[in-house]
């Protein structure tokens, strides 16, 4: 959430295929939160089997969590990124699309990992056609392809901005997912009942009398909520559905090196940000989709900006540790009014 402060929103603003990712270790409930039993991702295991799913950009954080729930949930996910365990991005960062695949697999599904750079159109319509020769079918597109951390400065004018790097960032985050829609739909398109899911950063609403991070960063959030929002026009009379969806303040792999602490020991953190305790692991947003994605009335939410926190408030999911957080209304009613720091009623 930018509002935190400008480190936290440099940190917070990544949700991608660049972005963190999320630990394997479930918290204890944190001091103060209402345990719940924990959920799976919508009533339990195999409520998508038979079902293939390809997560653009599921190395690390939200797209890792998305992919591993969609296993979870029995499909089979094809997972890309530019990081892999021969060649690292220019992140240098261990996370690897093989160790996403295994996790996949791990949790009940299938993962195959398929290094691609979708900046490159040939490298996903190679992908497209591996998944066709494979599986013949594609029930869910799930665009998280980010890799911008390193591309803006928070709070700072777009004059003042790397032009280089503003004009990469939107290559990166919006561009990447206009290629693998063109070349993923048609495919998708075969059946009945597909899924799109554009992920981003802030809802339609709070996004649109919000200030996000930087000239090129509000853009980008922007662009992908529009996304969604013309799909959904061109996928409505083909029978497919597509969704703008954010998670909230993400427990990802550097949010937790921000703060000095583990997933383990998350809460610790709400010492130094206290509106921390309002955060979710990417497991969270995971669930969203596997929700949406086994819901045969999913048509409902087509064009729609949806966030993880008020899903789980339909579809009755909840985070790894049981608790269901609601960051943007949240944000809305106490943080960004100033009041203090406390979560009751918002996880």
């Amino acid at each position: 959430m930018s509002e935190v402060s400008v480190s936290a929103a440099e940190l917070r603003a990544v949700s991608g295929a660049a972005s963190e990712t999320a630990s394997e270790t479930v918290s204890e409930t944190a001091p103060g939160v209402v345990s719940r039993a924990v959920s799976g991702a919508v009533s339990g295991a195999g409520t998508l089997e038979g079902k293939v799913a390809l997560v653009a950009g599921a190395t690390r954080g939200a797209g890792r969590g998305i992919a591993v729930e969609l296993g979870a949930a029995g499909a089979t996910v094809y997972v890309t990124g530019r990081s892999t365990r021969e060649r690292r991005s220019e992140y240098d960062r261990p996370e690897t699309i093989e160790d996403t695949a295994d996790l996949v697999t791990g949790a009940g599904g299938r993962g195959i990992a398929v290094p691609t750079d979708h900046l490159i159109p040939s490298q996903v319509a190679s992908l497209v056609r591996r998944i066709e020769a494979e599986q013949g079918r594609l029930d869910v597109l799930v665009n998280d392809i980010w890799g911008g951390e390193l591309l803006f400065e928070a709070d700072t004018p777009v004059w003042e901005q790397d032009l280089d790097k503003g004009l990469r960032l939107l290559r990166l985050a919006v561009e990447t997912h206009a290629v693998t829609s063109h070349h993923a739909l048609p495919l998708l398109l075969r059946g009945e009942g597909g899924l799109v899911v554009e992920m981003t950063d802030g809802t339609a609403e709070y996004n649109q009398d919000t200030y996000r991070v930087s000239f090129f960063y509000d853009l980008a959030k922007a662009s992908v909520l529009r996304m969604a929002f013309a799909l959904g026009h061109e996928l409505r009379p083909r029978g497919a559905t597509a969704v703008a969806l954010t998670p909230g303040w993400m427990r990802s792999e550097i949010m937790l090196e921000h703060f000095g602490v583990t997933e383990a020991s998350w809460y610790d953190a709400v010492e130094r940000e206290p509106h921390f305790a309002v955060s979710e692991t990417p497991f969270y947003v995971g669930r969203a989709v596997a929700a949406l994605a086994a819901d045969p009335e999913v048509s409902r939410w087509n064009g729609q900006s949806l966030s993880s926190g008020g899903l789980a408030q339909v579809y009755g999911f909840t985070d790894r540790d049981g608790s269901r957080p609601d960051a943007f209304r949240y944000l809305t009613e106490v943080q960004g009014p100033g009041k203090p720091a406390d979560v009751t009623g918002y996880r």
